[in-house]
């Protein structure tokens, strides 16, 4: 049994024309998918059942353990930048405790203070006093910002109600990245008169927390406003003051872990931690080929390794199974076609040997007909009295015309009758169709039948038996006309299936063939019209000779609504020997 037949035994397709003319005794492409089945779950199934329980314990406990350490992450990044915030709020707190902050409108006092800032904490660039009318009274830094009045801005506001703002980055005026820590104090024990001591800091510091983290590349942690905007750069969201691309977790200032779709839907998990007290949140994500990646690639080497010890066992399996089950299919096939050989050269040596004493018989009253007339014309072309009847010669004509349509006719019913070799030529499909129906051209026209002829183009010649061909199609033609009732129509098409075949159809609007009886409308003998003299001969002897050219044939019909007749036959057919 070749590789081949392996894996597409001869009886895998057995099913596909159901209406030949071979009876199978079992179905056995049911028997073989059986077999198969039975083996697949005996041996398979335990072995499929064990690995998913173990990809599935193995992966939650990697999962598990990311959680873990994306959560401990996030928690010391959080603690950092919290201590970062609150060490530079409680400098600008105690720098108003140790020191008269009417003072503070000294710009020189201010400078130095602006300088100690600078040389213990780093990423202070400025410092301006704001009284409670919004007007900054003293400023030092590298901008002339004195004077500059914020009563209604709602920075201004919130330092007033809340004592403490801290601001997202922005741009502002200076057209570079800073945020801003404004610490209100009041200048009497009524609280009525206050000033605000207002920073301006550097992202410097930010960017060295995140920058120091030990990140892998498919790793991403950055700050964002409450709206999503990015306070630091992202690796993957791009640069500051872009918008993240998914949504942000619901609030919490405790860290937490949540799965969530990142970059066009990849899955990712990302630890997440409202800082209070300020506008920020920080993310850190990481895909989850990053976390996932160790134990996937253990999964992927068991996984294959798993496959491909399934598909030896099923390949053994379906070896197996098929070349047992062929055995009994060529078997009971051979048995089948030799049965169907005999009782089909029986049949049609009695059909020939019927038809040549009919054609015989026939012949010998032709011949004396056709003699007796073409005397009779002599006789009146050469009498005076009758070679001036048009009439009457047009009616001796009539005659020796239908003699000859006769002798035609019993040399057919020979021809097709006769067991011949085969004789493989080229042929043109259009006058091979064009042919038959010349024999039919005269019922058509009487019927009033509309017969549409369709050739593709490019097709021109096929390498068969002419003779097989003819009959075949005229066959077909037949007994299309006579389902039709008058005024019926017929499609004869010739197309491409491929490069190396050709498909024909005959389809016609007639009565149809009822279900019950499309399967055995190929079997010999079986008719729907035995009453009107059928014989069932016609189309088992057409499925044989489409299998003598090296084709298949199908037939679809609905009753009521018309049949089609398909067969498909090889361009060029590899002829067989010893024929």
């Amino acid at each position: 049994m070749s590789i081949k037949g392996i894996f597409k035994p001869k009886f895998w397709d057995a099913d596909k024309h159901p209406a030949g003319p071979y009876k199978r005794l079992f179905d056995y492409k049911r028997i073989w998918q059986l077999c198969f089945a039975i083996l697949v779950v005996v041996s398979l199934i335990p072995i499929l059942i064990m690995a998913s329980i173990d990809f599935s314990v193995t992966g939650g406990a990697v999962k598990s353990e990311n959680t873990l350490r994306a959560a401990r992450t996030t928690s010391n990044t959080r603690r950092a930048i919290s201590y970062f915030l609150e060490e530079r709020k409680s400098a600008l707190k105690l720098i108003i405790e140790l020191n008269d902050f009417r003072s503070f409108d000294d710009k020189d006092r201010l400078a130095r203070m602006l300088r100690g800032l600078k040389k213990s904490f780093g990423g202070f660039i400025d410092l301006g006093v704001i009284n409670k009318d919004g007007k900054q009274v003293a400023y030092v830094g590298p901008y002339n910002l004195e004077g500059r009045e914020y009563k209604g801005q709602d920075w201004f506001k919130q330092a007033v109600e809340q004592g403490i703002y801290i601001s997202e980055v922005f741009l502002g005026f200076r057209d570079s990245p800073h945020l801003v820590i404004a610490v209100k104090h009041f200048l009497d024990e009524d609280k009525k008169r206050f000033k605000i001591l207002r920073a301006t800091l550097d992202t410097k510091k930010f960017n060295e927390i995140f920058s120091s983290l030990d990140l892998s590349d498919e790793e991403d942690a950055f700050l964002v406003n409450r709206d999503g905007l990015l306070q630091t750069p992202s690796k993957w969201n791009g640069d500051i003051f872009s918008m993240v691309t998914f949504a942000l977790p619901e609030q919490s200032y405790r860290t937490k872990v949540e799965e969530i779709s990142y970059r066009e839907g990849e899955p990712a998990m990302v630890g997440y931690a409202y800082i209070e007290g300020t506008p920020f949140v920080l993310l850190l994500v990481k895909t989850e080929a990053e976390f996932m990646g160790a134990w996937q690639s253990t999964r992927d080497t068991v996984t294959w390794f798993t496959i491909f010890s399934i598909a030896v066992i099923l390949v053994v399996m379906w070896a197996v199974a098929s070349y047992l089950v062929e055995k009994i299919y060529i078997a009971d096939r051979t048995r089948s076609k030799t049965l169907q050989q005999m009782e089909h050269h029986n049949r049609m040596a009695s059909i020939g040997r019927l038809a040549a004493g009919v054609a015989h018989e026939i012949n010998n009253p032709l011949a004396i007909i056709n003699e007796k007339a073409g005397l009779l014309k002599d006789l009146f072309t050469f009498s005076k009295a009758y070679d001036a009847d048009d009439r009457l010669l047009g009616l001796v004509d009539s005659v020796l015309h239908s003699v000859e349509r006769c002798g035609r006719i019993t040399k057919r019913l020979l021809g097709f009758s006769r067991q011949s070799d085969m004789e493989f030529r080229p042929v043109y499909p259009q006058e091979i169709i064009d042919t038959v129906l010349s024999f039919l051209n005269k019922e058509a026209e009487y019927r009033s039948i509309d017969v549409n002829v369709e050739v593709e183009k490019g097709i021109f010649e096929i390498v068969t038996d002419r003779g097989k061909l003819e009959q075949v199609l005229l066959n077909l033609i037949s007994n299309a006309f006579q389902a039709m009732k008058d005024g019926g129509a017929l499609g004869v098409t010739v197309s491409r299936t491929d490069e190396k075949s050709l498909l024909f159809t005959v389809e016609d609007n007639g009565c149809g063939i009822p279900a019950s009886d499309l399967k055995k409308i190929f079997e010999p003998f079986y008719s729907t019209k035995k009453q009107s003299g059928g014989t069932g001969l016609g189309l088992s002897i057409t499925y044989g000779l489409v299998q003598d050219l090296g084709g298949s044939m199908t037939v679809e019909s609905k009753l009521g609504e018309g049949t089609k007749f398909k067969f498909v036959l090889p361009i060029s057919p590899k002829l067989k020997e010893n024929r």
